[in-house]
């Protein structure tokens, strides 16, 4: 429904290649080149500087790439809410969350959902990230939530929302008042971490590895089973522990908790959507695109 050349131009400009966008779109090259050349006689202005084969967005392409972004969303929950007006929703979703989404991402999105589809009815199983894989497996759950790494063929993952793991202290920790934490000091600090087939667990390692840093050279002082344990524990005790930025977000409000900086480390992940290879369920799909269109930023 929305013009085509704005889809054109938007993208030429993703690519940075005409004959590639041409592909894409299934298209002629002078069409697309066409289509570029009516929307800059339309704004009079330049929207790629060209340098030969190679093209790059000028100050104007660049504003007028963040307002399509905008135009795309718009008409994306636009059809959604249209295409909802049709049928009426109701069902089971039986969703598998691990720890840190299930306690602090979902929540206000499943409120909202509810209100939008109240003849949905939801169940919400809540385990570790690898957990959540053998419940999908069983087919105990439709949709699951992970915290962890792409890892089993059998399954499909994409982004559902990115996440970092930070260092985290009860606030007015000596180490507050200091600068950036030198890494090699992590191996001499207490540390209190999440269980074995935790995402968080997993996630920490693989970045700590590559700093070539082994979690069993780190001293572990205590391992809990989830994160308002370890918050707790913080606030009582000089140990410090990796968590999710999600899940401190309250804490760092009240002044309870702090973040300390870690030179040379910076822990930044994806939380995924675990789905089956193969057909899904139609609620599953509903409640992806729902999740898709919830501003979470």
């Amino acid at each position: 429904m929305f013009d085509f050349r704005l889809k054109v131009f938007d993208t030429v400009a993703r690519r940075l290649n005409f004959t590639k966008a041409a592909n894409e779109l299934n298209i002629t090259q002078p069409a697309v080149t066409k289509h570029v050349k009516e929307i800059e006689n339309y704004l009079n202005t330049k929207l790629f500087d060209r340098n030969g084969t190679k093209i790059k967005l000028t100050k104007a392409g660049e504003i007028l790439l963040q307002y399509t972004d905008q135009l795309f969303n718009i008409y994306r929950d636009m059809e959604f809410e249209i295409a909802q007006l049709k049928e009426h929703q109701k069902g089971n979703l039986r969703l598998g969350a691990s720890t840190t989404i299930a306690q602090y991402v979902l929540p206000a999105i499943l409120a909202e959902f509810h209100q939008r589809y109240p003849a949905i009815k939801v169940s919400l199983l809540i385990q570790n990230s690898e957990a959540i894989e053998d419940l999908l497996s069983q087919n105990k759950i439709d949709l699951g939530l992970i915290e962890g790494q792409i890892k089993n063929r059998n399954f499909h993952y994409f982004p559902f929302l990115k996440d970092e793991i930070v260092l985290v202290s009860r606030n007015h920790h000596p180490f507050t008042k200091k600068n950036a934490l030198k890494l090699e000091l992590l191996e001499k600090l207490p540390l209190v971490m999440r269980e074995p087939g935790s995402g968080t667990l997993e996630t920490i390692d693989l970045a700590l590895k590559e700093k070539g840093i082994k979690l069993n050279s780190l001293n572990i002082e205590m391992q809990l089973g989830n994160t308002e344990s370890i918050k707790s524990y913080l606030l009582h005790s000089d140990a410090l522990a990796f968590l999710s930025v999600q899940s401190i977000l309250q804490e760092l409000k009240n002044q309870t908790l702090a973040i300390i900086d870690v030179k040379n480390l910076t822990i930044k992940r994806d939380f995924n959507f675990i789905l089956p290879e193969g057909e899904q369920s139609s609620i599953g799909d509903l409640f992806i695109q729902f999740t898709n269109r919830y501003n979470l930023k």
